[in-house]
């Protein structure tokens, strides 16, 4: 599988992330996209060719197969990486109509367009979310579907048209089980940082309102009162020079 379109779509959305959000990419770049790459993709090459039963029955083997494999785990977790992903793409593609409407009606409307607010916020919160669902729904559908996150080496089978009870072997189980504990534990990585990304994008907006809202008040407040003893003091200074000239003798008249 060629993996250069993803690798495109997660450096362009790169720009436009916060801090957490690149700490993001570089997991899923390095522990993920790269892991499955250089290594997971020879380990689950041959699964089926290696997956060995001890009986000659014509289809028995393919039956227990597609039995504990109802979904291969090497294409699920390819699956979970494309969409955990895309929606990442959500924030490009609002940038990039934010760039269009600018050009298009030769006006600025926004100081930054890269800047997550307004609309763009809503979509940055919405994939973020996207993310963090995609993460826990494959979680589950691995656990689901191969009760538990292990590979054991041994598999008893009873599956049609298997005269009895058939004992099958996995190949490669232990190298399997270490990858699959692997993409658990980046899985479950990335979750926390989605949802720290969310706290600090939300934490910042409710922020940003409060500073527009109150802190123009609160200064506005400290202005006036500053002024009202300005004003205060200046009277006093004036009553006091009146008062001097009021008390102050005039100088006698010469002779």
């Amino acid at each position: 599988m060629n993996w250069g379109f993803l690798e495109k779509i997660l450096s362009g959305v790169n720009k436009y992330s916060t801090s957490i959000g690149r700490i993001w990419l570089s997991v899923v770049f390095l522990f993920r996209i790269l892991v499955y790459v250089a290594v997971a993709e020879q380990v689950w090459k041959d699964e089926q060719k290696d997956f060995v039963c001890n009986t000659l029955q014509p289809g028995c083997k393919n039956a227990c197969f597609d039995h504990f494999f109802p979904i291969s785990q090497i294409r699920l977790w390819a699956l979970q990486l494309i969409m955990v992903s895309t929606p990442s793409l959500m924030v490009a593609l609002h940038v990039g109509y934010r760039e269009h409407r600018e050009a298009k009606h030769k006006r600025k409307f926004y100081k930054d367009k890269g800047s997550i607010d307004g609309g763009l916020f809503c979509t940055y919160v919405i994939s973020l979310i996207f993310k963090t669902g995609f993460e826990v729904g494959f979680l589950l559908a691995f656990y689901y579907l191969y009760n538990g996150f292990g590979v054991p080496i041994l598999m008893r089978c009873t599956e049609e048209p298997c005269p009895n009870t058939v004992d099958c072997y996995i190949a490669r189980a232990m190298e399997k089980k270490i990858f699959l504990y692997i993409m658990v534990c980046t899985s479950i990585l990335c979750i926390a940082l989605n949802l720290s990304e969310l706290l600090y994008i939300v934490w910042k907006q409710l922020w940003r309102h409060f500073s527009r809202r109150y802190v123009p008040v609160e200064q506005q407040i400290l202005k006036n009162s500053q002024l009202h003893v300005s004003d205060d003091k200046g009277f006093t200074s004036s009553e006091q020079l009146e008062n001097t000239k009021v008390c102050t003798p005039e100088p006698a008249a010469d002779a």
